[in-house]
């Protein structure tokens, strides 16, 4: 980072099981960003004692005391980069953590259909409840960030990236007052060293592409007893989506 810049730390705030991962590989390739990986992971597991594939293998990797990750997170950008993309999970927002670190970063939202949401998160964690699809913390951090700014956060939905990346990633980038590159459109296949240890349990899609792929359907995978549960989702959907930024 040159003199005279300032430090531009973006939180991409999403719910499992949407197009994070692949947007963190947009942004992991521009030259001037380092980005990091779901860093309230730790302590979201060893606080709640939700068994996720790895669960121990991630608690061992740390850091499980939320002082400390809002320390790492706020602090010096690693490698010197101009850009610190955080991608982060709404779920891992406890109810009991504090929020005003939260004004130190440039608060955006990624959404996604929670019917699409709720079907793939299930084939992971079976008993998925209402906390665990992030729907309702995220519904709670736009108007928190949008109470503090007294504008509405950028918000992107992933249906929109995966049909226009180029124009939705650039008006991200826009909002954000950062350039857009073409870097952002694709990237090397495989796994990076700033992704989690749980990237061999989650990642295996994500791993073998190298650019964001038209969207197509997905068969509906949601069971007649979680009719409700979508029911609950797309009430807070819908108080994000009519803001999402489009092509």
């Amino acid at each position: 980072m040159t003199m005279g810049q300032s430090v531009l730390r973006v939180a991409m705030w999403s719910g499992p099981r949407n197009i994070s991962t692949a947007l963190m590989r947009a942004w992991g390739n521009r030259a001037d960003t380092t980005v990091c990986d779901e860093p309230l992971y730790a302590h979201y597991l060893k606080v709640t004692g939700r068994a996720h594939r790895g669960a121990d293998e991630v608690i061992a990797a740390g850091p499980t005391q939320w002082s400390d990750v809002i320390d790492w997170v706020l602090g010096p950008v690693p490698d010197g980069k101009r850009i610190f993309y955080q991608k982060h999970m709404t779920h891992h927002l406890l109810p009991e953590l504090d929020r005003g670190w939260m004004r130190g970063l440039a608060n955006c939202f990624l959404i996604r259909s929670p019917r699409e949401v709720i079907g793939s998160l299930i084939q992971h964690v079976p008993d998925a409840t209402l906390a665990d699809t992030g729907f309702a913390q995220q519904a709670e951090i736009f108007h928190l960030v949008r109470s503090w700014t007294g504008q509405i956060p950028p918000v992107i939905d992933a249906r929109d990236v995966l049909n226009n990346p180029r124009a939705v990633i650039g008006k991200l980038c826009e909002r954000l007052g950062v350039e857009f590159t073409d870097r952002m459109l694709s990237w090397p296949p495989g796994l990076r060293e700033t992704d989690g240890v749980w990237a061999k349990y989650w990642y295996k899609e994500v791993e073998t592409t190298t650019s964001f792929q038209p969207y197509q359907p997905k068969p509906d995978r949601v069971p007649p007893n979680l009719d409700s549960l979508v029911a609950a989702c797309e009430e807070y959907y819908q108080q994000l989506y009519p803001h999402r930024l489009t092509a």
